[in-house]
């Protein structure tokens, strides 16, 4: 992989539980080759952890904060704790 891999977390704001968004993640992130987990929150929110190479990374980003589901609305996603990491931490994406 090119680049190195990375770690990012993520939680995703606006219409995002009732519409799929889980199961649209773990195909869309498994589809490009990503690693990690999604679950819905307490507060309405979808968050997550996904894992790649820096194009992977790069892709799920702006799919997570501009596209989702077909039936979700995105307000905001926020991504926190980018970090570089020497192997994937998870096997697959999964949901949670």
């Amino acid at each position: 992989m090119s680049g190195g891999l990375f770690s990012v977390n993520y939680e995703v704001f606006g219409q995002v539980q009732g519409v799929f968004f889980r199961q649209n993640t773990v195909d869309t992130a498994s589809a490009q080759g990503c690693v990690g987990w999604v679950r819905n929150t307490h507060k309405g929110t979808v968050e997550g952890v996904v894992q790649g190479n820096r194009a992977q990374i790069d892709f799920m980003k702006h799919w997570l904060s501009h596209v989702g589901s077909p039936f979700s609305r995105i307000d905001k996603c926020n991504f926190s704790n980018e970090r570089s990491i020497a192997s994937l931490e998870f096997k697959r994406f999964c949901v949670r």
